[in-house]
């Protein structure tokens, strides 16, 4: 609270900057902007920057040392006794210490109770000190902005400058974060593949991570053959595909070029309502509704059907991905130029044929990509699984029995307390990369085709 209150008082000093800057060059320019080389505006924001990027780095530096310095000073005034403790020890201790200052927990002993005082009071201390130094950085500031503010200065480049650095550095993190995934998979995967042969786990028809206690147990070394998990995952995302392309592709088709203006305002909202529903909300329609329709309906027929399905949780998981697919292809279809279809009905084509052979064609592109946002959405899906297809790692491609995802056996395998030199842990990252590869591997597939067959107008 006393943090988001520093920063609500120095969001206000900085549009406060941001006027008075913008009224100096005003001032300087006698009223006339026309004598100014950039709008009053761009004062402003110079203003305003210098005013509050200082401010913000030294907020920003002390939260990140601001635990090593309330570590280091509370731990160095413990009793010799505590101080003599083993790290794991310690690191507990000043957990409860924390705890004792930030909840009011009650302490174990009078050592840790005087301990949390001075965390609290050394805390106190050190926002005291961050805050008036902020506020007086920002003052400083603002004063040596608004000193620089006359007709010549050239606020629009400095601005424009300062904000290509802040987008330099959103990508650059971006970046790197990508990066850091990347080669954490990488990394833990390689661990799982010296214990594990890596012909094994791509190609074994048997997955069973739980390793036993004792040497003599059957499987006492697990089995961590990944088919099974493989061809679950393309069996439900190929069910949830089939059901969401077609009519997110069919329905985009309508509400572009067929539907009035009205219908097309009430439906599409609605439509992408089903975007917005929690996938817990799904599992739950799925285990408890669709899952038992699917099983008595077999079981009409003749056909046994497992309580837990896969063409359930297909069924559902396309459902829910039906909003990725009609929303885009909506949006891209009406981004064809009109004159594209102008141009079509006066050679002689019909509604019909213009759709199937221009319209179609130019909004390719977007098309598949939403397809793709769609078919990465069902293979991350991890909930409606759980909850409808079940955990079983069968390798079938009967969708009336019960099958599991990679996606869930990686939460299966990292839930709870873990050992993360067990090689049951370590098949989560392996899981993790070859999932990533196969993704990658789709994306430059559906660019190929893309840039292939989409049409090009100048």
């Amino acid at each position: 609270m006393q943090l988001l209150t520093l920063m609500v008082v120095l969001l206000l000093l900085t549009t406060f900057g941001y006027r008075l800057g913008r009224s100096r060059a005003l001032a300087s320019a006698s009223g006339n902007p026309r004598l100014l080389h950039s709008l009053p505006s761009y004062h402003g924001y110079y203003v305003a920057l210098w005013c509050g990027l200082p401010a913000l780095f030294v907020i920003i530096g002390w939260l990140m040392l601001e635990p090593a310095i309330l570590h280091g000073t509370v731990m160095s005034a413990l009793p010799a006794d505590l101080q003599s403790l083993p790290e794991e020890r310690l690191a507990l201790v000043y957990n409860e210490v924390r705890n004792v200052a930030r909840h009011g927990h009650v302490p174990s002993n009078a050592a840790v109770g005087e301990a949390a005082q001075h965390y609290t009071s050394l805390r106190s201390t050190m926002f005291f000190s961050v805050a008036v130094a902020s506020l007086a950085v920002a003052v400083a500031a603002l004063a040596f902005a608004h000193r620089r503010i006359h007709t010549n200065l050239r606020a629009r480049n400095r601005v424009e400058a300062a904000v290509k650095v802040f987008l330099v550095a959103a990508s650059t993190v971006a970046i790197f974060t990508t990066i850091g995934i990347v080669l954490s998979l990488l990394f833990e995967s390689l661990r799982f593949f010296q214990t594990v042969s890596l012909f094994d786990f791509l190609f074994g028809t048997q997955w069973s991570p739980q390793m036993a206690i004792r040497a003599d147990q059957v499987g006492s070394s697990g089995a961590f053959g990944a088919v099974p998990l493989f061809a679950g995952t393309l069996l439900i995302s190929g069910i949830a595909m089939l059901v969401a392309v077609p009519l997110g592709l069919l329905s985009a088709i309508y509400m572009s070029e067929y539907a009035a203006p009205k219908f097309r305002s009430v439906v599409k909202p609605l439509l992408e309502v089903l975007a917005g529903i929690p996938t817990v909300v799904y599992g739950f329609f799925a285990a408890l509704t669709v899952a038992p329709f699917i099983r008595d309906m077999g079981a009409h027929v003749g056909l046994s059907v497992a309580s837990e399905s896969a063409l359930a949780a297909g069924l559902v998981m396309g459902i829910m991905i039906i909003p990725f697919v009609s929303s885009l292809s909506d949006d891209v279809i009406t981004a064809v130029p009109q004159s594209l279809r102008e141009g079509s009905y006066g050679l002689g084509a019909t509604k019909s044929e213009t759709i199937r052979q221009v319209v179609i064609p130019a909004a390719l592109p977007g098309i598949v990509g939403g397809v793709l946002l769609a078919a990465s959405r069902a293979i991350g899906e991890t909930m409606i699984v759980v909850m409808a297809a079940g955990l079983a790692a069968n390798l079938t491609a009967n969708p009336l029995e019960a099958v599991t995802t990679v996606t869930t056996q990686i939460v299966t395998l990292l839930v709870g307390d873990q050992e993360f030199d067990s090689p049951k842990t370590l098949a989560a990252f392996a899981l993790g990369l070859v999932l990533f590869t196969v993704t990658l591997a789709l994306n430059v597939v559906a660019l190929h085709i893309v840039n292939k067959y989409r049409e090009k107008y100048d």
